[in-house]
């Protein structure tokens, strides 16, 4: 309690102090300290803890400078926990101490591509979010992020279009131990080229608030010394069309990738090789009501392919992408993602003033292939015989600007309803309904 006390005196501290500090040289230097207790009660992923609780602090230090058309960055973070215990599931999702995420160098080339058009290239070790984060994101919620090394160039066209092409290698995170994450022992992360991702996304204004996005990432992964992998070789073709939201108006968006290539049945040296044919879609639509709530209302859809009986692999992998957006909260809850599943659901979102934001969902939830393991979850019935319906998800969130773009609390609550195949399942945690609550206080300076 103690800690607890003086890291919440530590993040109001920094939120009172003054903010960015920059010089007319272009030099400026900014940070953020978020604070967070989770506690989970009624696990359903398998062969983990049934109750977990754990206090984390993440503290981010960023330097910036700009000199015309030169730009350097660079982003230290430090990720900790502390509560966590053995058989928890605590990784490197939680703990990354003293990593310098990014480090980089930018430049704008101007008008190459025409009038009016602009064009950026990026070096170095930075974050990256692409198209609709589905594939490729440096995750928030999560107490740690993804940092890729590699070269970025974007382009802007005067006509309303936009691209984005990368060649990275995504940062591994170091070390990944359960003993060591739970010592919050210190190594910097690494990359190589064992992990390679590429490809780019292209997207079009083409009426107003509405625009067409064409995407496409590559990725190959090989055994590393001492670290045997599934020598994954993916290529994900993605096309999304999406109406952004206005007061008294529909939105929508409709998004479905198509995923191929190959990959090891097991990590073994001489598993066997298999065909990839997996995908993923994700539609929602939306009405925003012209009231003082600012609230907006929409129905959801996403379904991600799982595994099925064959000489094939139909599980869709979905790579960096980021989870809290469409699903529930990464960390320790991350019951749910894009793998197998299959869940319709309604969302209401609210804006009543400048510093409050809430939303709150329901979905129900079935497995698109019984055979496979439930999203997720690791919970996997072979025969099939324990059913689809995996149950109910309610989810929600609260943010309050304590002090306007100084300092933010939030509040996260999910609670996961079983069905029968979170009951039924042979490796299925027989705990209850899975809670999930998280309160969390940010500090920017």
């Amino acid at each position: 309690m103690d800690r607890f006390r003086f890291l919440s005196s530590l993040a109001l501290l920094l939120a009172s102090a003054s903010p960015a500090w920059a010089q007319a040289d272009g030099f400026s230097l900014s940070g953020q300290v978020r604070l967070r207790y989770e506690a989970l009660d009624g696990q359903a992923r398998a062969g983990l803890d049934d109750r977990i609780d754990l206090t984390s602090l993440r503290s981010v230090i960023a330097a910036d400078y700009r000199a015309g058309p030169i730009h350097l960055g660079a982003e230290l973070w430090d990720s900790r926990a502390w509560g966590g215990h053995p058989g928890e599931g605590v990784g490197t999702g939680e703990v990354n101490t003293l990593e310098p995420v990014q480090a980089y160098v930018a430049a704008d080339l101007g008008s190459l591509w025409g009038p009016g058009s602009k064009m950026s290239v990026q070096v170095g070790r930075f974050l990256l979010n692409l198209g609709s984060r589905r594939l490729v994101a440096a995750d928030d919620y999560r107490n740690t992020t993804n940092g890729y090394s590699g070269a970025r160039v974007d382009i802007a066209t005067a006509q309303g279009g936009s691209a984005s092409f990368i060649y990275v290698l995504p940062q591994m995170r170091r070390p990944d131990d359960e003993a060591s994450v739970l010592d919050q022992d210190g190594e910097l992360d690494r990359e190589g080229f064992d992990l390679r991702l590429w490809g780019g996304y292209a997207a079009q204004t083409v009426a107003r608030r509405t625009m067409i996005e064409l995407g496409y990432i590559g990725l190959a992964e090989r055994d590393m010394p001492g670290r045997p992998t599934r020598n994954r070789h993916l290529h994900s073709v993605s096309l999304r069309l999406m109406r952004d939201p206005h007061p008294a108006a529909f939105d929508y968006e409709v998004e479905g990738i198509w995923q191929m290539g190959r990959i090891r049945a097991g990590a073994a040296p001489g598993a066997a090789m298999l065909d990839v044919a997996a995908w993923f879609v994700h539609a929602d639509a939306g009405y925003s009501v012209p009231c003082p709530l600012r609230a907006r209302v929409s129905a959801e859809f996403d379904y991600a392919s799982g595994d099925r009986r064959g000489g094939g692999y139909g599980r869709f992998d979905t790579l960096f992408g980021m989870r809290r957006a469409d699903f529930v909260p990464a960390g320790i809850f991350a019951q749910t993602g894009r793998a197998n599943i299959l869940t319709p659901g309604v969302r209401i979102e609210m804006a009543p003033g400048k510093r409050v934001d809430l939303f709150a969902s329901w979905h129900p939830m079935w497995l698109a292939s019984r055979t496979d393991a439930f999203s997720t979850t690791g919970v996997r019935d072979a025969s099939g015989r324990s059913g689809r319906f995996a149950g109910h998800m309610v989810d929600g969130r609260l943010r309050w600007w304590m002090k306007p773009q100084k300092l933010r609390a939030e509040i996260n609550a999910s609670w996961l309803a079983k069905g029968r195949f979170l009951h039924a399942a042979p490796n299925a945690p027989r705990a209850g309904d899975a809670r999930y609550l998280s309160l969390a206080m940010t500090a920017s300076f």
